[in-house]
């Protein structure tokens, strides 16, 4: 009988666990004929909820499979590896895909994360965390998606509440937008730039971080943080898994990026 309520209580203690973050696909409509689809992580208690936006071409080609959503592409990226991190900090969680009309090779590469139609398409998912809790909302962006969280933070109509840049964008190149080539005035919220001291990606030095910095003349509060060591590279500098994408320090990264948005 003793073995029986032990048994008990491990499954109760699982479904508690499950209970606090369990994960599903959603898709919105949010322009004619185009979906917007995201992975939602929800917490029974949320402090805040967080975008996280992928880099590279973004096009994750999310699905799901008995109700468990997958990711196509991208498994690998910091923020889309590190989702269930946010959610153990207390955080209501998307990741977002491409929308529907971006699903292909290029994905949101070419302008389209400097584009309306992406404000448009976020500002739905932005509408919709809302819906499901009553708490800020924070743009998170990595690498190429620093470019989709900053012009989305000086656009969108829904004011978000926060933004945080990774290994951001500051070195301008053919396929998209550097943050350091935006105007950044309208950018009144807190932000906090993150690098790694040994990013030796050439669009994302860590130098560039304190270039975005001096440009937000008009952020409620603007913090830099750099971090060093992690494990050894086992990707391009470039790619998710080096220094670029925090490889070896994902949860401490994750962890201090949490504790920011949550004392601001």
């Amino acid at each position: 009988m003793k073995i029986v309520k032990q048994v008990l209580a491990i499954f109760l203690l699982a479904f508690i666990s499950l209970s606090a973050s369990s994960a599903e696909l959603v898709s919105l409509k949010t322009r004619p004929g185009v979906e917007q689809k995201f992975i939602l992580i929800k917490h029974k208690a949320p402090q805040a909820s967080v975008i996280l936006f992928a880099g590279g071409k973004g096009a994750l080609n999310l699905t799901s499979m008995l109700g468990k959503p997958t990711v196509g592409w991208g498994k690998k990226n910091f923020l889309v590896r590190s989702r269930k991190v946010f959610a153990k900090n207390g955080l209501q969680v998307a990741v977002v895909d491409a929308p529907s009309d971006r699903q292909f090779e290029r994905g949101l590469r070419d302008g389209f994360r400097n584009s309306p139609e992406h404000v448009a398409d976020i500002d739905h998912v932005i509408m919709y965390l809302r819906e499901q809790a009553n708490v800020p909302v924070w743009l998170v962006g990595t690498s190429r998606g620093t470019e989709s969280a900053t012009h989305i933070a000086i656009n969108s109509k829904q004011k978000p509440d926060g933004l945080v840049l990774t290994s951001s964008m500051s070195v301008p190149n053919g396929t998209g937008t550097a943050v350091t080539e935006m105007d950044l005035k309208p950018v009144k919220m807190p932000v906090l730039i993150v690098a790694h001291s040994d990013d030796k990606c050439e669009l994302t030095p860590p130098q560039g971080a304190a270039e975005i910095a001096e440009k937000l003349m008009q952020a409620e509060k603007v913090e830099v943080k750099l971090f060093s060591g992690g494990k050894r590279p086992t990707s391009k500098p470039c790619k998710a898994m080096s220094k670029h994408g925090f490889i070896g320090i994902e949860k401490q990264v994750v962890n201090y990026i949490s504790d920011f948005i949550k004392s601001n």
